[in-house]
């Protein structure tokens, strides 16, 4: 038995403790009790401090690390923390408490959807792996939740982004002291110009409205007759899927448009062509105030039905690859062929420098 003096000169009666394996419930030796030790389980501690009984995980599958916590609490090196020592914290409650934050931020729904795609599938890796404590993750762990990524080159390189996020979120509240991904290394992305829609292949997929309409059945008749206005705008104003989805009536001064992009909240103002304002004019509204949407729901719901419609269009006009990111790459390059400045371009376009539009854009620069 030891004793220690705390600062309010209270003398603490320290007794023997004990170690032992608390087996998950995916662990092959649950059965077997404390006395099996070989296997990757979190240690706990069990005895008697204080004259309080301690039972609690030392957030470690490592036993000498374990053993080195251990003479360090019987020793009293760590008697003034006893008293208030905080249960290691789990990988579930950070990630509950990171997703709160984001939520707080005010962050975009999509990116926020794309946080709670990485939990599940970390929580997931976890649970096979036995584990359950954010101080069990180190970098090997970690390594190989990456390698089992399916993901490309550039959407792998991001998921790697927001997994430090998460990490960085971690050690800043002090629940880990280092960042187990910042040593992975993010793979090579090998970034090809964007490629716009040529003009036979523009005159195609005007001529496949028509078609869609006819094959479209009676309750999505309405969004097939707006199919046509949709695709102009997207073609000849350079705006994302997701500005036109939002689009309404109030953002037109005459022939002008003037907006704030859905994705950067960049100011932006553009000319629309007087042959497209006619064919907008002749759609049906879908609202008092937007033409492609009621205005009610989730409006990355919307943008989802829309992509749909397109990728149905681009079948039917046999055009490869067909995507609607490709119109506004055509909006960008036919300016840039007909010698508008770079920088003018990048103001168009809603970019928040020059360089973003030179990265995507150069060979046609």
């Amino acid at each position: 038995m030891f004793t220690c003096q705390l600062p309010d000169n209270d003398i603490v009666y320290v007794n023997m403790l004990g170690l032992y394996r608390r087996h998950q419930k995916h662990c092959p030796h649950l059965l077997k009790g404390r006395e099996h030790l070989r296997c990757p389980c979190p240690l706990w501690v069990d005895g008697r401090m204080n004259g309080a009984r301690i039972n609690k995980s030392l957030g470690t599958t490592d036993w000498q690390k374990a053993q080195q916590t251990v003479r360090a609490l019987e020793t009293g090196a760590n008697c003034t923390d006893i008293r208030t020592k905080v249960e290691p914290i789990t990988l579930n409650q950070a990630w509950l408490r990171f997703m709160s934050d984001l939520d707080a931020r005010k962050l975009d729904p999509a990116t926020v959807r794309k946080y709670r795609l990485l939990q599940k599938q970390m929580k997931e890796y976890v649970a096979h792996k036995g584990l359950g404590f954010l101080s069990q993750l180190d970098i090997d762990t970690m390594g190989e939740f990456r390698n089992g990524w399916k993901d490309g080159a550039l959407s792998a390189s991001k998921k790697l982004e927001r997994l430090r996020a998460f990490f960085r979120f971690a050690v800043k509240r002090k629940w880990i002291t280092e960042c187990p991904v910042s040593e992975l290394k993010a793979p090579k992305v090998s970034l090809k110009p964007t490629m716009p829609f040529t003009h036979e292949e523009m005159g195609r997929i005007l001529g496949a409205v028509d078609i869609y309409c006819q094959e479209t059945p009676a309750n999505g008749r309405e969004n097939a007759r707006r199919l046509r206005a949709f695709v102009l705008l997207l073609r000849y104003s350079g705006m994302r899927i997701s500005d036109v989805v939002n689009l309404t009536s109030e953002r037109f001064v005459g022939n002008r448009l003037f907006l704030y992009t859905q994705k950067t909240g960049v100011p932006v103002h553009i000319v629309v062509p007087e042959f497209v304002l006619r064919v907008l004019e002749s759609t049906p509204h879908k609202s008092e105030n937007h033409f492609f949407w009621s205005g009610v729901g989730k409006l990355e719901s919307i943008v989802r039905s829309w992509q749909t419609r397109l990728r149905r269009l681009f079948q039917l006009a046999g055009v490869v690859k067909g995507h609607a990111h490709r119109f506004r790459d055509t909006f960008a390059v036919e300016l840039l062929l007909t010698g508008i400045p770079i920088e003018r371009v990048s103001i168009l376009l809603g970019h928040q420098s020059t360089r973003v539009t030179e990265k995507h854009y150069n060979p046609w620069v």
